[in-house]
C-alpha cells in the first residue's frame, strides 16, 4: 500500500472541491473528503462527478488506470436465464485482470475463486447454473466476482436493495465478514438499517452540500434532534407528510433524475 510523506497511508478516495449532479447541472458542489484504507463508508445522495479534484489512491481520476484495484458491484444484477454459466465460472471472470493473454487459470486463480465463494456463502453452489439462483444469491455471486479480482476497495451500489428480508440479512452477514477482514468498502445505499454494525462512517450529500460526515451514532442523534425540533410541523399544505430526515434522498444515487425517467 502506498503512503504519503511521513508514513500516513494514501487515501483510497480523495475529493477536493468536487461537484456532482446530472448532465451538466450541478446538484452539489464543494465536496472535500478522504476515504481511508479499511473504512466502511455509507454514501447517501451522490450523483455523477462534474468538476473539482477526484483522486483514487493518490492519482487524479482522469489518469487512473489501475482499474483492477476497484471492485464494483452493481445494484441491478445482469445475470438472467439467458446466461449459461456456472456460479464458479461467473466468479472466475474476476480473475481476468490477473491472467495472461490466454486467460488460463492456475492454482492461485482457483484458490482465490474458492475463497471468494466461501466468503459469500456460496461454495456449495459453485457448479450450479447461475440462472437458477435467487436475486439475493446472484447479488452475492457478483460480490464474489468483485472479490476474486483482489481489489483494494469494493464499491457497491445498493447491495441490499430489491431482495427479500431473508436475502437482505444474508447479504448483511456477508458485508459484516468483509468488514471484519478489513476490506475497504464504499457503499451507496438508502437502507442503513441493513448495514447496522457494519458501516463506520456515513456521508450524506444533500441540499447542494455535504450535509453530514460522521459516525452512525452521530447520524442517529442528528436525525432524532431534527425529528424533535420539527414535531408537529411535518405536514405540508396539501396534507402530505414531510420526510423525517432533511432532504433525504428519494431516488437511488445512480438513478436518472425524475424528469428523465420513462
Amino acid at each position: 500500500m502506498t503512503s504519503r510523506a511521513g508514513g500516513a497511508p494514501t487515501p483510497v478516495l480523495s475529493l477536493r472541491s468536487a461537484a456532482f449532479g446530472y448532465g451538466e447541472r450541478a446538484a452539489v458542489s464543494d465536496v472535500t473528503l478522504d476515504v481511508q484504507p479499511g473504512e466502511v463508508v455509507a454514501l447517501l445522495g451522490l450523483n455523477d462527478h462534474l468538476g473539482g479534484q477526484v483522486s483514487m489512491f493518490g492519482t487524479p481520476i482522469g489518469d487512473f488506470q489501475e482499474h483492477a484495484r476497484l471492485g464494483y458491484v452493481p445494484q441491478r444484477h445482469t445475470l438472467s436465464a439467458s446466461v449459461r454459466a456456472t456460479v464458479e465460472e461467473v466468479v472466475a471472470i474476476g480473475r481476468l485482470p490477473h491472467q495472461g493473454w490466454f486467460g488460463r487459470q492456475n492454482d492461485r486463480d482457483r484458490a482465490v475463486v474458492r475463497e471468494a465463494l466461501e466468503l459469500v456463502g456460496l461454495a456449495d453452489r459453485a457448479r450450479e447454473d447461475v440462472s437458477t439462483l435467487s436475486g439475493g444469491q446472484q447479488r452475492r455471486v457478483l460480490i464474489a466476482r468483485a472479490l476474486a479480482a483482489e481489489p483494494d476497495v469494493l464499491i457497491m451500489d445498493e447491495p441490499t436493495a430489491g431482495v427479500d428480508t431473508a436475502s437482505q440479512q444474508v447479504l448483511s452477514q456477508v458485508l459484516a465478514r468483509l468488514a471484519a477482514r478489513g476490506t475497504t468498502m464504499v457503499i451507496v445505499t438508502h437502507e442503513l438499517a441493513a448495514l447496522q454494525g457494519i458501516v463506520g462512517r456515513i456521508l450524506l450529500v444533500s441540499a447542494g452540500r455535504l450535509a453530514f460526515d460522521g459516525t452512525p451514532a452521530d447520524f442517529a442523534r442528528e436525525q432524532s434532534a431534527y425529528a424533535l425540533a420539527h414535531d408537529g410541523h411535518h405536514h405540508d399544505e396539501d396534507g402530505t407528510r414531510s420526510p423525517a430526515t432533511p432532504a433525504a434522498p428519494t431516488a437511488g444515487p445512480l438513478d436518472a433524475p425524475e424528469e428523465s425517467r420513462a
